[in-house]
């Protein structure tokens, strides 16, 4: 990026189910977010422009489509492929073809997310799969070439390389699946910041209520922004507080990464849906069917969460033999939805009930790690019990402000079960909770990046937030061998809870050895809750159960000609935490000059 500041400051989202990108003009009188409609294939040949790119990617055959009727305005030759509303219709017809759902795959760390592993489907033979990160990089880069062709084909100063972008991740992004966002964003060449969803919906907030927000907040609020999209759902608090006469506000935690959102929702309707039809039409439906009737549910679904409370039909393509040889058509009624949604997901709880779990089979199909309980407000009760500050009495302090964010809290159904449990917590003599208004909940978090992007020039009112986590490394202590007893590992502090962006930090740690020359593991950790921690501390791996452990980090340090002999280098810690939120550990030899870097990366080379 160069020194001179960029016209546009632009926000994108990168999102599970709708992809979405802002931006504010700076030369505009009154600079506000704008949306930008992405030109994008509505069938082969036509194209449209829409305030969202659906997060869809359609993978069709060779040959199966003349190349000539998937080529977008800015392409000389088009690629096999079809990025957002064309490939979101081919997922009913066929889900084989189409990677959905790629943000989920990218934080799931039971795969390794550069293998071509996308679209899951057991039926689809030897169709053509890209990796979680691919679909990253195919998405980012039909909203880049979108906005080049729209914002710059007549000023060159103007492409998205040159400008001032945020990306936006969930908060409960680990350090990996950031770094995975990074790596696709570099390999289009963006220079670019990342910043938590919540808190660009909450910047959203801020941008359309610039005169007026601090009569709707007062000093002592805790703000719970509850956003529930399409693969996840992201927790966070942001205190309201008084600072030399002014109201500041301040990120004071975030919740841990829970598959669980909107997709759920679809494949219980899917499952009500085939229940009904084999008990009253005797019709049996394979996987293949069964994906594209999960699809046509997530649109009837949208339907009803854009005001629409029509019976939605739902199609589904037969196989050409047998009972369903033939189209199947059924319905999907909003009572249905409320019968199978609404007591599963939203049910009324206490703020003592955990999120149950299940065991797990070694053997399974190939699949997404959801959480095993469904119920949203359990996993909210979870969350407010573990990061609410407590009186002096040992109550819970919970936030009385809501801001809702995500396709799932659009229908007043869901929002409304939410507010109602929340109220039930906070007791009878409560004030009523209060709910910030958001009616851009499918652009919130693009616009509160781009917002987020112009403050940070003009300074304006900004989030105080740093690391939402602190991490750890394994450090393994040396002992005679004892037959059924590992060595010791402690979790030294690398990161502490709250550590800036663009911090470095030597770490205090002594008598610290790196192994060099063979293949070696690495193993981290890290945790929400722990916010006393600090950089340099040691903590028994075995007695805390608030350390949740990382995939670890497989290398082969190299060593220099001159120390071959050498295994065990003695050296130093140092911590970066990048400007863009990455996170690097740095091992510098105490008595030469090489050093190793150590980033949160799932590749098995160094």
């Amino acid at each position: 990026m160069s020194q001179t500041a960029s016209r546009f400051c632009v926000g994108i989202d990168l999102g599970t189910t709708n992809s979405v990108i802002c931006y504010v003009d700076s030369l505009s009188e009154n600079p506000i977010p704008q949306v930008l409609s992405v030109p994008q294939l509505v069938a082969p040949g036509e194209i449209a422009s829409f305030p969202s790119l659906p997060s869809f990617i359609y993978l069709p055959e060779d040959g199966e489509i003349d190349l000539k009727l998937l080529k977008l305005p800015w392409q000389k030759n088009a690629d096999n492929i079809a990025v957002g509303s064309f490939a979101l219709d081919m997922s009913a017809k066929s889900p084989e073809k189409v990677v959905s759902s790629s943000k989920s795959w990218l934080c799931c760390d039971k795969i390794d997310r550069h293998s071509p592993c996308l679209p899951i489907c057991p039926e689809g033979g030897n169709m053509r799969q890209i990796s979680p990160v691919e679909a990253a990089t195919m998405i980012l880069n039909h909203l880049k070439q979108a906005w080049n062709y729209l914002m710059a084909s007549d000023d060159a100063s103007n492409i998205l390389e040159k400008q001032e972008l945020i990306i936006t991740v969930p908060a409960s992004f680990d350090a990996i699946a950031r770094d995975l966002t990074v790596e696709a964003a570099n390999a289009l060449d963006l220079h670019f910041t990342l910043l938590e969803e919540p808190q660009a919906a909450f910047y959203s907030w801020l941008a359309h209520n610039q005169k007026t927000w601090r009569k709707q907040v007062e000093d002592g609020d805790v703000v719970l922004v509850c956003d529930i999209g399409g693969g996840t759902s992201d927790f966070s608090l942001i205190a309201v507080m008084g600072e030399e006469g002014d109201l500041t506000l301040q990120r004071l935690a975030v919740g841990d990464h829970t598959l669980l959102g909107g997709d759920n929702m679809d494949l219980t309707l899917a499952y009500s849906i085939m229940t009904r039809l084999k008990k009253e039409r005797g019709i049996s439906l394979n996987q293949r069917q069964f994906a594209a009737l999960t699809h046509s549910c997530r649109k009837a679904k949208e339907a009803f969460g854009s005001g629409n409370i029509d019976d939605q039909e739902l199609v589904i393509l037969g196989t050409g033999s047998g009972l369903v040889g033939g189209t199947i058509t059924t319905k999907l009624s909003y009572d249905d939805l409320k019968n199978a949604i609404l007591e599963g997901f939203f049910p009324s709880c206490t703020l003592s009930d955990k999120p149950s779990e299940s065991r797990r089979s070694g053997l399974r199909t190939m699949s997404l790690d959801y959480a095993a309980d469904p119920a949203f407000t359990k996993h909210l009760a979870s969350f407010l019990d573990r990061h609410s500050f407590h009186d002096e009495n040992g109550n819970t302090l919970l936030p009385g402000v809501v801001l809702f964010n995500g396709g799932v809290t659009k229908p007043a159904l869901f929002r409304d079960r939410i507010v109602d449990t929340l109220q039930s917590w906070l007791g009878e003599n409560a004030p009523d909770v209060v709910v910030l208004q958001q009616d851009d909940s499918d652009q919130a978090v693009a616009m509160g990046a781009a917002w987020y992007s112009y403050v940070k020039r003009i300074g304006g009112i900004r989030i105080k937030a740093g690391s939402p986590r602190s991490y750890y490394i394994g450090v393994e202590s040396s002992m005679p061998a004892i037959p059924g007893i590992e060595p010791p590992v402690e979790a030294l502090c690398v990161v502490n809870f709250g550590l800036e962006e663009g911090s470095s930090v030597t770490i205090d740690a002594q008598g610290l050895a790196l192994v060099v020359g063979e293949p070696t593991e690495f193993r981290f950790f890290s945790s929400t809750v722990r916010h006393d921690d600090k950089i340099g501390d040691k903590i028994d791996v075995n007695d805390c159960p608030d350390l949740v452990e990382m995939p670890p980090l497989q290398v082969m340090l190299t060593r220099s000609e001159e120390d071959s002999s050498v295994n065990l280098i003695p050296v130093k810690l140092r911590t970066d935490l990048t400007d863009i939120g990455t996170l690097q550990l740095w091992c510098e030899e105490i008595k030469g000059e090489n050093s190793w870097k150590l980033e949160f990366d799932i590749r098995s080379d160094s």
